[in-house]
């Protein structure tokens, strides 16, 4: 009988309050900080990519959303600082689980999530993300690839940064051994 009242209490407490809208296009409400979103593919300060075309990432997705095919860099077209490149690159947003294996399997922290959650489409097509969509805008001071290494000579100075940590006098610092 009480049980009766108690459901009419939380009815009655709710009717009165303020109706809280969000308007949501209008509005564009902020995820959380480390909300996994829609990936990015990162670039070195240069503007190279970091994607050496490994496709580690293809092959720890659950769900088989990501396609990556390598390409071999020459000295002439030179799209990242390794041998290879990702030179075909898609994520099938249809597919994709948001499960942040991918993140967790890239060897040159080159793919990471961004906090962006629209990712709803009217058209199935629109939802497969080309590489040209998911690599991150060219800052000031970079220049579009190809283009030859600006870091250094050797692609052990764009993932070790062999010479900053030579000159700073880390010699007790593992990283740094490694690097003489």
């Amino acid at each position: 009988m009480f049980d009766f009242f108690k459901g009419f209490g939380v009815t009655f407490g709710t009717m009165f309050k303020k109706v809280v809208t969000e308007e949501y296009p209008e509005n564009f409400p902020p995820a959380a900080p480390r909300y996994h979103g829609r990936h990015q593919l990162n670039r070195h300060p240069d503007g190279l990519e970091k994607c050496v075309g490994c496709e580690l990432c293809a092959w720890a997705c659950p769900a088989d959303a990501i396609y990556v095919e390598g390409g071999d860099n020459t000295e002439e077209e030179r799209y990242s600082p390794g041998e290879r490149y990702g030179a075909i690159y898609q994520i099938n947003y249809l597919r994709c689980i948001g499960c942040g294996l991918c993140i967790e399997a890239c060897p040159t922290r080159s793919l990471t999530m961004t906090n962006f959650y629209e990712l709803a489409d009217d058209n199935r097509q629109d939802l497969i993300y080309t590489k040209e969509q998911l690599l991150a805008p060219l800052l000031p001071g970079m220049e579009q690839p190809p283009h030859p290494m600006r870091l250094g000579d050797d692609e052990q100075d764009y993932y070790v940064q062999g010479p900053v940590l030579a000159r700073k006098g880390a010699e007790n610092d593992p990283v740094g051994e490694q690097v003489k």
